[in-house]
């Protein structure tokens, strides 16, 4: 018997017990469809967690001096010295100081962010601006009064045209200068509602002696460790203590939470992955039992000539037909049950996070089931073999 004509033999048996078919593929269809809905959330959880730490910024390095008692002390000349040292690794430098005044906009008090950075830190987050200009190296050395709001302040409160209005900040009168372009949503809290003053303006309105916060753009991201190394080797001579200061890479940080993501999905999708095993049980379940049903059938053929390894490779072959079947149907149902989470998520969490199925995980799983339907159709396939064509001949 050929190939063709066993598979074809193995479908029409299938097909003549549908629901004994379904219920002996279900422990496969769900193995599978949990395998692929497993894997294809932490592929999500991974791209939103790396979209949501490209929006920070995986090629920045953020630098917080603690002291710790130290009489040694780190300047902002020291920092941007050590940038001059080192223009292969280290691209740019903005000393940040997070200034506590109250924004208000005539009667009306704002909880938008305000932060002190240097000329170069909107180049180094890849923020673009929308209107009028951004802060200037002058702006630093004159501790200006000017700022460069986010597009929430522009449009919510100035129509989209804030240049050259004022706004107070804790007390004191800004002119805004720029207005940056649109990151998210435009929405209250986000990344658009915030306000950027010369650090030199924060350092003085908030009585800052020293300034304790640097970020580093680097060079390349494929050299951040090396950048990270630089910038710590220098502060430790400097302090005499790597317990001074605090040198952090969100790429760094990024590789780690990818690694945990990963090592959890495989876990779930090992544990998911025991529902197969048990979908092949039930398999050879049924083998067993088709054999038995199936004996006087099993002894004609061998009456009239089949060998043992045609009896084997019909019974196998209609065992991994229908766990293949079983793993089609699931890598549809995962697809499904995908898309359902991906819904459920975004509406349940309003976060925008896609369940996102691979290839590899797909095959994979299929691949799996056709496997476990090999591997447990092989028993009752050997019975069938081995059977005694008089004896099978007789049975009832």
């Amino acid at each position: 018997m050929s190939l063709r004509q066993s598979f074809l033999m193995a479908i029409k048996n299938i097909m003549s017990s549908k629901v004994r078919s379904l219920l002996t593929m279900l422990g496969i269809i769900i193995g599978v469809a949990a395998v692929i809905v497993i894997v294809g959330l932490g592929n999500g959880m991974e791209t939103y967690m790396t979209d949501s730490f490209k929006s920070m910024g995986t090629n920045l390095l953020t630098v917080t001096v603690l002291g710790r008692g130290s009489s040694r002390s780190v300047s902002v000349e020291d920092m941007y010295q050590l940038l001059d040292d080192n223009p292969e690794y280290l691209d740019a430098l903005s000393p940040t100081v997070t200034y506590n005044g109250t924004v208000k906009i005539g009667s009306e008090s704002l909880s938008s962010s305000v932060t002190g950075v240097s000329e170069d830190y909107l180049y180094m987050k890849a923020y673009e601006i929308d209107r009028g200009r951004d802060l200037s190296y002058i702006d630093m050395e004159n501790r200006s009064k000017v700022c460069v709001v986010g597009s929430y302040i522009s449009k919510e409160f100035f129509n989209g045209n804030p240049v050259g209005k004022e706004i107070k900040i804790g007390g004191n009168t800004f002119t805004v200068i720029g207005a940056m372009a649109e990151e998210l949503e435009s929405e209250e809290g986000s990344t658009d509602d915030c306000v950027y003053i010369p650090y030199t303006t924060a350092a003085r309105l908030s009585n800052t002696g020293k300034i304790s916060s640097y970020t580093f753009a680097v060079v390349s991201e494929e050299t951040i460790s090396e950048s990270k190394a630089i910038i710590e080797e220098k502060l430790e001579k400097i302090f005499g203590s790597d317990s001074a200061f605090l040198v952090i890479s969100l790429s760094e940080i990024l590789d780690v939470m990818s690694q945990m993501i990963d090592i959890m999905v495989t876990v779930l999708a090992g544990i998911a992955a025991i529902s197969l095993v048990v979908g092949g049980i039930g398999i050879m379940n049924i083998m067993l039992v088709s054999v038995t049903e199936r004996t006087r059938e099993i002894g004609i053929r061998k009456a009239l000539g089949a060998k043992q390894r045609n009896i084997m490779s019909q019974f196998v072959i209609e065992a991994a037909t229908t766990s293949a079947l079983g793993g089609v149907i699931g890598i549809g149902m995962g697809y499904m049950f995908s898309e359902i989470a991906t819904r459920v998520i975004s509406v349940a969490l309003e976060v925008e996070m896609k369940v996102i199925p691979t290839v590899g995980s797909v095959m994979l799983a299929f691949g799996i089931s056709v496997g476990i339907g090999i591997l447990f159709g092989y028993l009752p396939a050997k019975k069938a073999a081995r059977l005694n064509p008089i004896d099978a001949l007789r049975y009832e």
